[in-house]
């Protein structure tokens, strides 16, 4: 049957209508906590809706995956430009042409798609939105942390069964903004309730990392950072500079963004957002950095999807991406965790260098059928990513040894299976671990994470001109092992070398080589008397709350420098 008859007869079946399906039936759909309802949205509101559609060649991808990414492999360091990786897993013309009909004959006019054309944007109206999608009902909801809008769907939408194949997914209905994985605690106390402690700054990661006022961007190489901000947060230049007037230090810096992809909102500055933007920048000192900015209320459905299709579309981003946003693993639908997992390998697959908070809960907690497991966070547990633990200093008043920060976020993925490059390391620390948890509470056989660590306990921000003490989560570890990991890049491309891209495999072969290795403290998880509130605790070389440890610079830079 030639491609139109067969497009012919695909489209009777969808306008029929008799048969449908739900592509994501396991996705929670309940508001988070601090997100309330306002009510049916009106059915001539515009809203946007992105169309996650069917790649190829998924397994060809995983293999190149592999091949630029493993030191050992010939191809090393040889990655794909944004055009390769579009001829690889561009979707099928009959996948392509069977939903672009369906869209058109909903009467959906205003779509725009992306240059690897595996997602598909389109605005409609609430109306045509609940007719295209069976099941579907927009409500308005306002919440966390400033009021922020969303349209979502409480109930779940199906598809007709004719696009099955072509289709994975439908963002813009169920799934709520990612959270901040930021804290703000009080600082630490001495006798008689006198704060001594003056906080992370600038200097203080530059000392306990040791790096010197050289260790900084030549400002004369490709080279560029970026970090993703979403919950309509948003930097002020303004605080970049007084924040580097402040705590800046001795050492070369870049007084303003190079770039903001999206659009930066006028409202007040947010504390996630300037601390991802000052240590960046003052950890990648002199280096070009990116910001990408979720657009402001009721334009942007899923920021974070948002994030990704800019990614794809992109065809000189820059080397090295943090992200310091996550959700738990398990109230997101498989077909949504399988689909990002695929957009982080085609990144991968480009050299780029993508590293995630771990969270602010430890181990993490819920109960599954009345029995208590432990909670992983994704994207940290994506085996394409690299994850950024939390550590804190042994004695809080001197620039000392780390120990485990209490919250830092750590496990094992209940989706996603372990990867060979991890394998040795995890099988080691699990026959090792002296303080294991009970088997029932975590699963052995996942993606175990963190990969890396930095301090992430008590810092200084400056947001709208005010500098702000005791800063605290991964959120700002992250953003902190990301600069290191451009200053190494710097080095990498000055000397004719390729950028670091997907670090993994390289971190596990050399087995925490320049790296700081924290054997000190545990995480926290369930309170109850099985575990009375611990999860998994540090100890020689990897372990699921600080990886391999916290970046020692010189040694890091000699160890990723070659080849």
């Amino acid at each position: 049957m030639g491609l139109r008859a067969c497009l012919l007869g695909l489209l009777a079946l969808i306008l029929s209508g008799e048969c449908n399906y739900s592509p994501e039936p396991d996705q929670q759909r309940t508001p988070p906590p601090g997100w309330v309802s306002l009510g049916r949205a009106d059915p001539e509101e515009e809203l946007s809706l992105t169309f996650a559609l069917r790649q190829q060649n998924l397994e060809r991808l995983s293999e190149l995956v592999q091949a630029v990414s493993d030191p050992s492999s010939p191809h090393y360091g040889k990655y794909l430009t944004l055009e390769d990786v579009a001829e690889l897993v561009r979707p099928s013309p009959l996948t392509l042409l069977t939903v672009q009909k369906w869209l058109l004959a909903a009467g959906a006019q205003n779509c725009y798609s992306v240059t690897t054309q595996d997602f598909l944007t389109c605005w409609l109206t609430v109306r045509q939105a609940e007719l295209l999608l069976s099941g579907s009902e927009f409500h308005h909801y306002v919440g966390r942390p400033a009021k922020t809008h969303v349209i979502r769907s409480p109930r779940p939408y199906q598809l007709p069964q004719a696009l099955a194949p072509h289709v994975d997914f439908v963002g813009g209905l169920h799934r709520f903004p990612p959270r901040s994985f930021l804290k703000q605690r009080p600082g630490p106390q001495v006798a008689g309730g006198i704060g001594l402690h003056l906080g992370v700054t600038p200097s203080v990661i530059r000392k306990r990392y040791n790096l010197t006022a050289s260790d900084v961007g030549s400002g004369t190489s490709n080279n560029s950072q970026a970090c993703a901000q979403f919950l309509e947060q948003y930097f002020h230049d303004s605080d970049l500079v007084k924040f580097m007037h402040l705590f800046g230090g001795k050492f070369a810096h870049q007084a303003s963004v190079t770039r903001v992809v999206g659009q930066q909102g006028r409202g007040r500055a947010g504390i996630e957002a300037s601390l991802d933007v000052q240590y960046l920048m003052s950890a990648g000192a002199n280096i070009s950095t990116w910001v990408y900015s979720s657009p402001g209320r009721h334009e942007g459905q899923e920021p974070f999807l948002q994030w990704l299709l800019l990614l794809s579309n992109e065809s000189a981003p820059p080397h090295v991406h943090t992200v310091s946003y996550g959700d738990d693993e398990d109230s997101l639908s498989n077909a949504y965790l399988q689909r990002v997992n695929t957009e982080f390998k085609k990144a991968a697959a480009r050299g780029l260098t993508l590293l995630f908070a771990s969270g602010d809960s430890g181990a993490g907690c819920w109960s599954v059928s009345g029995r208590h497991q432990f909670r992983p966070s994704f994207p940290a547990s994506s085996p394409y990513v690299t994850t950024v633990g939390g550590t804190c200093f042994q004695n809080p008043f001197l620039i000392t040894n780390e120990i485990v920060d209490y919250i830092s976020g750590g496990g094992f993925s209940n989706v996603f299976p372990r990867p060979s490059y991890q394998e040795e390391a995890v099988a080691q620390f699990l026959s090792s671990s002296p303080h294991l948890p009970p088997s029932s509470y975590f699963n052995a056989s996942g993606r175990a994470y963190p990969d890396v660590a930095a301090l992430s306990d008590g810092y200084w921000v400056v947001s709208n001109s005010i500098p702000i003490p005791w800063v605290s989560g991964t959120s700002a570890s992250t953003p902190v092992f990301g600069g290191l990991l451009s200053l190494i890049n710097e080095h990498r491309i000055l000397s004719g070398r390729p950028p670091l891209g997907f670090l993994n495999p390289r971190l596990y072969q050399q087995r925490g080589a320049g790296l700081f290795d924290v054997t000190h403290g545990c995480h926290e998880s369930c309170l109850n008397e099985e575990v009375e509130g611990q999860g998994f605790c540090s100890g020689a070389g990897w372990d699921p709350v600080t990886g391999w440890g916290t970046p020692n610079f010189p040694a890091l830079l000699k160890t990723l420098l070659n080849p």
